[in-house]
Formats: structure tokens, sequence, C-alpha cells
């Protein structure tokens, strides 16, 4: 997946036309104008951003997946809003996996009852698990952490086909501990520039 964020549309547009088809956004309101701009391509969109309760509705009615579903509620909201006429919105279940108190993601203990009550919801199909770990300066340190994500999800026992996990600078590692999803941006898109976003707004 190409993670597009600050990045103008007509840089998406190159990327799909070197084929690559997966786009991933950070943040809504810069998203939606992005997908305007490209409504004529077949792209597939993906929301890899925190998601609040305010933003469930655009992000149901807009994408086709969601990365960073963290909660029950949350969950819940996205399958109410999901129109009728969509397939089911693909989730991922975002993991605190390395126990971080700043980060985001359901902890490996809650991770079996949150995703046996997501996987039942009508208006939501769920594919997999999402993390994104501490930073660490050895592969072996980048590889544990990706490692127990992949086997958290084999421990679930749900017919599950996604690990999103990896990113430009450890994604070595998470292919070789099984990631099915790469999220990857500046390797792609090169620098960020955060002056030209609208994540200031949002």
């Amino acid at each position: 997946m190409a993670v597009s964020k600050t990045h103008p549309a007509a840089a998406i547009r190159q990327a799909h036309a070197a084929q690559l088809q997966h786009i991933g956004e950070n943040y809504l309101q810069e998203a939606l104008g992005k997908m305007a701009e490209l409504d004529d391509l077949p792209l597939v969109w993906h929301f890899i951003g925190p998601i609040q309760s305010n933003k469930t509705r655009t992000i149901a009615e807009h994408f086709d997946w969601a990365h960073s579903v963290d909660r029950l509620k949350i969950a819940q909201r996205l399958s109410d809003q999901r129109p009728a006429g969509l397939a089911p919105l693909n989730v991922c279940l975002q993991v605190n996996i390395s126990g971080e108190d700043s980060k985001s993601g359901v902890g490996l203990a809650e991770l079996p009852e949150l995703a046996h009550a997501v996987a039942g919801l009508p208006g939501l199909r769920l594919r997999g698990l999402m993390a994104i770990p501490a930073p660490a300066d050895t592969p072996e340190q980048r590889r544990a952490p990706l490692r127990a994500l992949r086997q958290a999800m084999a421990d679930l026992d749900l017919p599950l086909d996604t690990l999103s996990m990896g990113m430009s600078d450890d994604l070595d590692e998470a292919i070789a501990e099984g990631s099915t999803m790469l999220r990857i941006g500046s390797a792609i898109f090169g620098a960020r520039d955060y002056s030209t976003s609208v994540a200031k707004d949002e």
C-alpha cells in the first residue's frame, strides 16, 4: 500500500501509472480532496489514521478499508454507518504490540474479545491485524513485535488473511515475519512536507 499523506493527488496518479492501486491516507479531509480529484481511477482507499467517533460516518461512506480500529464502539459505528449499497468495510484491528502508553491500539490480552465481537458485525469484514511497533535498533529487535503480531493473529482462530505491518524503515523485517500488506510512504513518494497538508486542521 502506498501511503500518500501530505503528497498531492498528482503523485498518487503517478503511483497508479506504476501499477499501485492501494492508497493509504491518515488525514480524513486531505483524503477526501484527493478522492475527488482521482475519482476516474480504480483506486482502493485505506484509512490508516486514528479513528474518532466524529469521523466514522465519513470513513464508512468513502473508504474500502480501515486499519486502525481499536475499540468496539468505533467498530459498531462503522458497521452501522456503512451504506447498504457498498460491500462490507474491510477492517484491521490495531494492536498496541509494544505496549506503549503513547500508542493507540488494543492490548494483546483484550484482543480476542474484541476480534470476535468485530467479526460478528454485519457492516464490516474483519480481515486481520495492524501494528506500528516501537522503534528498535537491530533487525532482531524490529522483528520480535512483528513476530508477536503474527502469532496473535494465528491464536485468534478466525478466518483472517491480512497482517498490516511494516513501513519504509522495517519493511524487510516485516516481510520476513509474514506481512501481507506493507504501508510504504517515504520510500515511494519521498520526504513528507507537512506545511502543505491539512493535517494541522484535524
